[in-house]
């Protein structure tokens, strides 16, 4: 990869670890299903303009409502019941393990030894963040965060199954339209106090700036982004820098929020990169690198 390209590759998991404190931002004002539908709907602007990818109807409301639907509603949620930012963007990269778990059960993509290791780490990891429930911390926001990153593994696999000839960028822009419909049926059961129309009109400047930032940067740019250096490079190539998204979360919700890490969960964070890092970066830089 060039100086520029690598330089695109941090940008983007920058974005994405930004994204996490975005979140808390656009939560103060809005429910968690109503940022769903404002998220998306701003993400899926750009469908306007592609065409619709060459996947059947049904497979594309199934990738989306497991990929963006219940990662996104479940998340959101976590944070309402207690997930920091920071501890949130590390407990979503155990949507990694997940996949690599189902792979196995449902396509037959039996883990490598270095990948089963790489998940026993990530496992100790978690481990150590739930010993430090209390607080800032509670186990609803824990177990919510975790199943946020389990429905982003599902529609992980169900995108292998659609196939590798289909383009990112319109398929994403496409499956950014599944989540506003269930979720603004969510909103509209649960929200009457303090309904969609009326969070809009009083939204906090900082809240309408997250919903763009989510919608328009972390979404639509940072995958188009993203999707490009993947059609440039390999994945191996590419994939490393995703652990930084994780790195930049922690780092800005502690600056911005003052979120506590104390030893344990920095222990705890450790293991999840470093069993992440096991499976993401090629065998050949990690064997130069020990």
């Amino acid at each position: 990869m060039n100086g520029r390209d690598i330089a695109l590759a941090v940008l983007t998991a920058v974005i994405w670890g930004l994204a996490f404190v975005a979140t808390k931002y656009g939560l103060q004002s809005f429910s968690a299903p109503q940022l769903v539908v404002l998220r998306f709907v701003v993400a899926g602007l750009p469908a306007l303009f592609v065409p619709r990818p060459k996947i059947p109807w049904l497979t594309l409301i199934i990738v989306g409502l497991t990929l963006y639907t219940g990662q996104f509603l479940l998340l959101f949620y976590a944070y309402t019941q207690g997930l920091p930012p920071g501890l949130a963007s590390m407990t979503q990269q155990t949507q990694a393990f997940f996949t690599i778990g189902l792979a196995a059960l449902f396509l037959g993509d039996i883990p490598t030894l270095r990948q089963t290791a790489g998940i026993g780490l990530a496992i100790c990891g978690l481990a150590a963040i739930a010993l430090t429930v209390g607080g800032d911390l509670t186990t609803s926001g824990l177990a919510l965060g975790i199943a946020s990153a389990l429905s982003w593994a599902i529609g992980n696999v169900l995108l292998k199954k659609v196939g590798s000839g289909v383009a990112i960028f319109p398929l994403v822009a496409w499956l950014c339209l599944i989540p506003p419909i269930p979720a603004l049926i969510l909103s509209t059961v649960y929200d009457r106090s303090h309904p969609l129309g009326a969070a809009i009109v009083g939204a906090s400047v900082s809240s309408a700036a997250a919903v763009l930032y989510l919608g328009a940067i972390a979404t639509v740019l940072a995958y188009a982004i993203w999707g490009r250096l993947l059609a440039r490079h390999s994945t191996a190539e590419v994939a490393p820098f995703a652990l930084l998204a994780p790195c930049t979360g922690m780092l800005a919700s502690a600056i911005i929020f003052h979120e506590r890490l104390g030893p344990v969960r920095l222990a705890g964070a450790f293991l999840i990169l470093a069993g992440l890092a096991c499976i993401v970066m090629p065998r050949r830089l990690i064997v130069l690198r020990s």
